[in-house]
């Protein structure tokens, strides 16, 4: 078991053609089952092409009903990543991960709102993610592969360097990772913390829980809220950004605190106060894991 893909998932490739799009598949291709997982890309210009042996396809529905591909991954640039992840959406994809970073935050709304109205059934990854991995066995996005050894525990980040730190910790303690999922940093995105934890309190492969968040928004403390009702198993978590100044907003776009909401303390003390067993040092995140076991 696994949460999101598996080794049997097939996966097209939106943005084939571009230099990102074709850097990340090749390597994507070459972990694990990736050779089989990776089966179609998409460019309205480029149709009838392949790319290494993918055939290239113009529209995500005909690469669909061609190949069985039920996940997407957006490489296309910002300008025109939201109308590909609404392309994906209209083809009734169960899950679409954009890795885009830069995308206009007036898109995202448009696309999320459309999402919301027509009830969708695709769930959204990102954007500005580094992906999801099940270690052996697939991995969609730009993580490198060679962190990440087959575990039980779930890790879920809005960083995408911080998910490969405490992945790194908890293999070298030789805990593993049952699934590692980036959300992305942005302020409108698709899956938040509370949908994947959800998914990995289902998940009977995953004993136990990494949830990393950044200052802005209150995702974290939402979350946080869930697991002292509902989650089952052990949760740690991390917050980035306790020394940054107030006021100032810091890399991500989602990372901006407003009315003294937001601060990476403030989320800390909700998460504590929710049973949540917390550290404001990254590099103790794989010993408060183990601790928590």
């Amino acid at each position: 078991m696994s949460i999101l893909i598996n080794k049997n998932t097939k996966v097209m490739t939106q943005g084939i053609t571009g230099k990102t799009g074709q850097f990340h598949t090749r390597a994507c291709r070459e972990y694990a089952n990736g050779r089989a997982a990776y089966v179609a890309g998409v460019n309205p210009k480029r149709a009838g092409e392949d790319f290494e042996g993918i055939p290239v396809f113009g529209t995500v529905a005909e690469a669909k009903a061609s190949t069985g591909a039920t996940v997407s991954v957006i490489y296309v640039p910002p300008a025109g990543a939201a109308s590909a992840i609404w392309e994906a959406v209209e083809a009734d994809l169960d899950l679409v991960i954009c890795i885009t970073e830069g995308i206009p935050v007036r898109d995202m709304i448009e696309v999320k709102d459309r999402m919301r109205r027509e009830n969708r059934k695709t769930r959204l990854l990102g954007p500005n993610c580094p992906g999801v991995i099940t270690p052996d066995e697939l991995k969609i996005g730009i993580m490198p592969g060679h962190i990440h050894k087959k575990g039980r525990i779930g890790v879920v980040s809005r960083s995408g360097t911080l998910t490969y730190e405490a992945v790194a910790q908890l293999t070298a303690l030789g805990l593993g990772q049952s699934s590692a999922v980036g959300i992305g940093g942005d302020p409108v995105n698709g899956l938040k913390h509370l949908d994947v934890l959800r998914l990995f309190n289902d998940d009977p492969e995953t004993e136990a829980v990494v949830i990393i968040g950044e200052i802005g928004g209150s995702d974290e403390e939402i979350a946080a809220q869930w697991v002292q009702h509902h989650m089952k198993k052990p949760v740690v978590g991390f917050i980035a950004g306790v020394t940054a100044p107030p006021g100032k907003r810091m890399g991500h776009a989602g990372a901006i605190i407003s009315g003294g909401k937001g601060t990476a303390d403030e989320k800390l003390q909700v998460m504590q106060a929710c049973g949540i067993k917390v550290t404001k040092n990254p590099s103790e995140i794989g010993r408060l894991l183990k601790s928590a076991l």
